[in-house]
């Protein structure tokens, strides 16, 4: 790992390169994020890095978190992650900005997908529907059709595609592109779209 941050997604937009080529994006807020604690094996048993990100108020977290970032000279964050392999690369105290990033590099973005709420199996599996509208059979277009065997096993197998809650779950996407980065605002431009709404927190790490 070369390089990690943490960061808000803003929203998509759409630049255009030196071809004139409409390029769509997403923008991101990106750290700045301070070093909050070293881990190494003879403490922790493994050795990473926790950075901080979101600073607030000192109320919005419990006294232990508060004490905890007071011995790294840090400021109440609201966000904590730990990241491997970075840890030879900063000292406690530390701010993780998009210095680390440039034009072209490619990028594993994490977060969590927009939360559907409970769905049919057409949105959530793509399924096709039934098409018959014959015989009495004309309000049943968007039902999954029969989930059952036969005599054997007579039951429903387990992992059966089915209605349910849509969403909301941990996704990454790899080999995301940095279009532009905005060192003196903290932003970075990827190109395409990424996990999560609006305003969602996203890891980001450097390939």
């Amino acid at each position: 790992m070369n390089a990690a941050i943490l960061g808000k997604k803003l929203g998509m937009t759409s630049i255009y390169n030196a071809d004139g080529e409409q390029i769509p994006c997403t923008v991101i807020l990106a750290g700045p994020c301070p070093v909050t604690q070293l881990k190494t094996i003879e403490n922790d048993g493994y050795e990473a890095v926790q950075i901080g990100f979101d600073e607030v108020a000192e109320k919005a977290i419990n006294r232990p978190e508060i004490g905890h970032l007071k011995k790294a000279g840090v400021k109440p964050m609201r966000v904590l992650r730990e990241f491997r392999g970075l840890q030879a690369q900063f000292n406690l105290g530390d701010q993780l900005t998009v210095e680390q990033f440039s034009i072209g590099d490619k990028l594993k973005i994490s977060g969590k997908s927009k939360g559907k709420g409970f769905q049919g199996v057409i949105k959530r599996h793509h399924f096709g529907g039934v098409g018959m509208q014959t015989h009495g059979q004309s309000d049943r277009q968007r039902h999954p059709g029969s989930i059952g065997s036969s005599s054997y096993p007579s039951k429903v197998i387990k992992g059966m595609k089915m209605a349910g809650r849509m969403g909301g779950k941990n996704v990454s996407v790899r080999n995301v592109e940095v279009i532009d980065v905005l060192l003196e605002k903290n932003i970075l431009f990827v190109k395409g779209g990424i996990p999560g709404s609006t305003n969602a927190l996203i890891e980001i790490i450097k390939l």
